[in-house]
């Protein structure tokens, strides 16, 4: 379990608990500001808190070695930068550095993590050479090919295509049923109440609503948070909001 407990971080998060399961898919909405990105940084260790602590299996996540967090947590930032205009199979290399293992299995990792991304034929390709989706697909194949038990996206799907969006959520699912924890931010609401197990709605850094999806992203917490009257329409995995 990766636990935040009373996170508070000064002018960003106030006083969030929450409590993430291995085994499913958590997403977490809220407006701009609303400090989402803040909190999946904190959760991957990366922002220190004001108050409060991170807690991973009920252990301070402050006293993981750098390396053996890195193992366990896999982080993707919003906007990814890389100093170098590397191959993308060397890129995704890159996921295996917290690891001592032998080439043969930083090979199986670093092939799957081209397949699941559906890189095969751009793996030799200059990242300068990318488009925008594509680009992002590789830097989340350089997280999964790290194989944590966490798996920390702020909007993966954000510069994907509707054809590779379905494909990743599929595998993210995939990897929930296989026992991993995923934590997504996303913007899409429609695509947390259908696809999330989890929902954590934040707002002016305050934790408003969590839970299942059809409770933490109900009318009425649509209109509190957003100020929008929406409405849900059609069946559930199949939901649509409309305005």
């Amino acid at each position: 379990m990766l636990e935040a407990l009373g996170l508070t971080i000064a002018h960003r998060l106030h006083e969030v608990t929450v409590q993430l399961r291995s085994g499913r898919v958590t997403a977490i909405v809220g407006p701009n500001g609303a400090g989402k990105s803040t909190l999946l940084a904190a959760l991957a260790g990366l922002i220190q808190p004001t108050s409060g602590a991170v807690t991973l299996t009920s252990h301070p996540l402050t006293q993981l070695p750098p390396q053996e967090r890195a193992r366990r947590i896999g982080y993707l930032p919003q906007s990814g930068e890389v100093a170098w205009n590397l191959a993308v199979r060397t890129l995704v290399g890159l996921g295996r550095l917290p690891h001592r293992t032998d080439a043969a299995e930083n090979y199986a990792a670093v092939a799957d993590a081209i397949a699941t991304m559906q890189l095969e034929p751009l793996a030799d390709r200059a990242l300068s050479t990318l488009s925008g989706g594509e680009r992002a697909r590789a830097l989340l194949a350089r997280v999964l090919a790290t194989r944590p038990q966490w798996i920390l996206a702020d909007e993966p799907l954000a510069a994907l295509d509707l054809a590779h969006q379905q494909a990743l959520i599929r595998r993210l699912r995939d990897l929930a049923q296989e026992g991993r924890g995923v934590v997504l931010v996303v913007h899409d609401l429609a695509l947390a109440m259908n696809h999330a197990d989890h929902v954590l709605v934040l707002d002016r850094g305050r934790l408003i609503a969590q839970g299942p999806p059809q409770d933490a992203l109900s009318e009425n917490v649509i209109a509190k948070v957003w100020n929008l009257n929406a409405s849900w329409l059609g069946q559930p995995g199949h939901k649509a909001l409309a305005l």
